[in-house]
C-alpha cells in the first residue's frame, strides 16, 4: 500500500530524525537520491549541461548539493536563482566549490535553451498560492518548449502545486520525474497536481520511523487488492456468498440496468437480484439474474443493494430510492439516485451507505459548480463524506474514496482515460455493490471496485466500451489471484 502525509506530520517527523542526525546530513540523502534520479535521465557520450532553477530555502538547497554532485561527475552545471540573496549559502558554497556556475533569472531563456535536464527547486512542499511572477515566467518557458524541451525533474514537489490538497492555483512546473524524499505527499497522487508531478521516485532519508501509523492518503497495490478479493470457501453456497439487489435502469434507460447487473455479477457475490422495469433486457444477456418486477423491497433477501443508475427523473425513480434506503443492508446509490438525495435521509440510516457521484453530480450534492469541485477534489471528497454520513466514491481523472470521521482518504491508481465513456460508471455501481454483498467493508469495497474497475479498463480493448470493461474484469481478479498464488507458493 502506497502511503502519503500531509506537510505537517512530514515537518513534525523530520524535526524528530534531525535531532537524532549531524547536521546537514539530511540535506546530504536527500541530495544523494535527487543527484542519483537526474544522472539516470542524463544522455551518456556528450558533454551534458544541467540547469537548476533555484528558489530559497531548503528546496534550493537540495537542488544546489546535487548539482554540486552531478558538477564533480563531470556535468556542466548552471543554476538560475530566482532570489539570489536567499539562496541557500552552503548548498550555494558547495555547487561553486564544485565547478557549477550561477546566473540570474534574466539568463534563463539561454541557460534553458542548452540545458539537457532542467532541476526545478523553486518552491518546496510549504508553497501556497501559485508560483511568484519571475518563477510563473519560468514554468511558462518550459511550457513553451513542449516535448522538444528538457525533461524536469522536480524536487519534492513541482512548483506551484499544493502538496497537502493538490490544487493548482496558475503556473506550476510540468515535471517528467518528480523525486519526493521521506514520503510521498497527498498532492502528488491527486488532480490537477498528479497531472504536473510526473512519474513519482520516493527517496528513504530514514524518514519512515517517524511517521504516524495512519496517513491521510493511501492508495492500494495489486497484493492488497488480492488479499481483500472474496473468495469461496469449501462450504460456500451462492447465497452464503452473498445477494446483491440491482435497481436500475427504465424504459428509456434500460442499458443501464444490464450493465450495473453486468458489473454486479463479476463482483464475487454469490446471486445478484434485478428488480426493475428493464427485466426481459438482463435476462437476454444475463439468464442467472434473479429478476422481479415490483418494488425492490418484495424482490427478495439481499446482503446489499445498487441504485440510481438509469432510473430517470419521474416520480417511479424518487419512490425506487426511498424503497431501497428502508432496506438495513448496505446500499450504494449512483447517477439518477443521486438528485436530490436528502442528506439528512442518509444519516438516519442504520447501515452503510455509498455514494458514486462524479464531479457535476458532486458540485449539485454540495451546492458549489463542477469546476470548484475538480480544483479541490481532495476538499470535496472528504466534505461529501461530512455532509451525508457516507462513504464516497469521487470519480474522475483521479477516483478518491472518503468516509466521515476522517481516516486516510483512499486514491486509486489504476485509472485510465478511457473508462471516460457512456456506462461505465453503472458497471462499476454493480461491481461495489457485489462486494459490499460479498462482505468488505464500504471504504474496502469502493475502493477495490475501482481498482478492480481501472484495470479492467486498461485491459479492454482500445477504445473501451462499458460493454468490454465488463467482460475484462474476470480476467483482472484471475490475474491477481494467480499472482498472489504464485508469491504464496514462491
Amino acid at each position: 500500500m502506497r502511503s502519503a502525509y500531509r506537510v505537517e506530520t512530514v515537518r513534525a517527523a523530520e524535526r524528530v530524525l534531525l535531532a537524532s542526525l549531524p547536521e546537514g546530513a539530511l540535506m546530504a540523502r536527500a541530495a544523494a537520491g535527487l543527484a542519483a534520479a537526474c544522472a539516470r535521465l542524463l544522455p551518456g557520450g556528450r558533454p551534458r549541461r544541467v540547469a537548476l532553477l533555484v528558489g530559497s530555502g531548503d528546496n534550493g538547497g537540495d537542488a544546489l548539493f546535487a548539482g554540486a554532485r552531478l558538477a564533480r561527475r563531470g556535468v556542466g552545471v548552471t543554476a538560475l536563482l530566482l532570489n539570489p540573496e536567499r539562496a541557500h549559502p552552503a548548498g550555494l558554497a558547495a555547487l561553486r566549490a564544485a565547478g557549477g556556475r550561477t546566473a540570474g533569472a534574466d539568463a534563463a531563456e539561454g541557460v534553458l535553451g542548452r540545458a539537457d535536464l532542467v532541476v526545478d527547486g523553486i518552491t518546496g512542499i510549504g508553497g501556497r498560492g501559485g508560483l511568484r511572477p519571475g518563477a510563473a515566467e519560468l514554468a511558462e518557458l518550459l511550457d513553451r518548449a513542449g516535448e522538444e524541451g528538457p525533461p524536469v525533474v522536480a524536487v519534492d514537489l513541482p512548483s506551484g502545486v499544493d502538496a497537502d490538497t493538490g490544487e493548482v492555483h496558475g503556473a506550476a512546473l510540468r515535471a517528467t520525474l518528480t523525486v519526493t524524499f521521506g514520503a510521498c505527499k497527498p498532492g502528488l497522487l491527486v488532480d490537477p497536481a498528479r497531472e504536473f508531478a510526473g512519474e513519482v521516485r520516493l527517496v528513504d532519508i530514514g524518514l519512515r520511523p517517524e511517521l504516524p501509523a495512519e496517513p491521510d492518503l493511501v492508495a492500494l497495490e495489486a497484493a492488497d487488492v488480492a488479499a481483500l478479493l472474496p473468495r469461496p470457501a469449501a462450504e460456500s453456497d451462492k447465497y452464503r456468498r452473498g445477494v446483491v439487489g440491482v435497481a436500475a435502469g427504465s424504459e428509456r434507460y434500460p442499458g443501464a440496468a444490464v450493465l450495473a447487473v453486468g458489473g454486479a455479477l463479476c463482483g464475487g457475490a454469490g446471486a445478484v437480484r434485478y428488480a426493475g422495469p428493464a427485466g426481459a433486457g438482463v435476462l437476454a444477456r444475463y439468464p442467472e439474474t434473479l429478476v422481479s418486477a415490483g418494488p425492490p423491497s418484495r424482490a427478495g433477501r439481499v446482503q446489499s443493494w445498487v441504485v440510481g443508475p438509469g432510473v430517470g427523473d419521474d416520480p417511479n425513480a424518487r419512490a425506487t430510492v426511498d424503497d431501497v434506503l428502508a432496506a438495513e443492508v448496505p446500499v450504494l446509490i449512483d447517477a439518477d439516485g443521486l438528485r436530490g438525495l436528502d442528506p439528512e435521509r442518509v444519516r438516519a440510516r442504520r447501515a452503510a451507505t455509498v455514494l458514486t457521484p462524479h464531479a457535476g453530480e458532486a458540485a449539485a450534492l454540495l451546492g458549489g459548480d463542477r469546476a470548484g469541485v475538480e480544483a479541490s477534489r481532495l476538499g470535496s471528497v472528504r466534505k461529501l463524506a461530512e455532509r451525508f454520513g457516507a462513504v464516497v466514491l469521487l470519480k474522475g481523472s483521479t477516483t478518491l474514496i472518503a468516509a466521515p470521521g476522517g481516516g486516510p482518504v483512499h486514491v486509486n491508481p489504476t485509472g485510465t482515460p478511457w473508462l471516460a465513456t457512456a456506462g461505465s460508471g453503472d458497471v462499476l455501481s454493480g461491481l461495489v455493490g457485489s462486494l459490499l454483498a460479498a462482505g468488505l467493508a464500504p471504504v474496502q469495497a469502493a475502493a477495490t471496485g475501482a481498482y478492480l474497475h481501472g484495470l479492467a479498463g486498461r485491459l479492454a480493448p482500445t477504445p473501451a466500451t462499458a460493454t468490454t470493461v465488463t467482460a475484462a474484469l474476470p480476467e483482472v481478479w484471475d490475474q491477481l489471484l494467480s499472482a498472489t498464488e504464485v508469491s504464496s507458493e514462491g
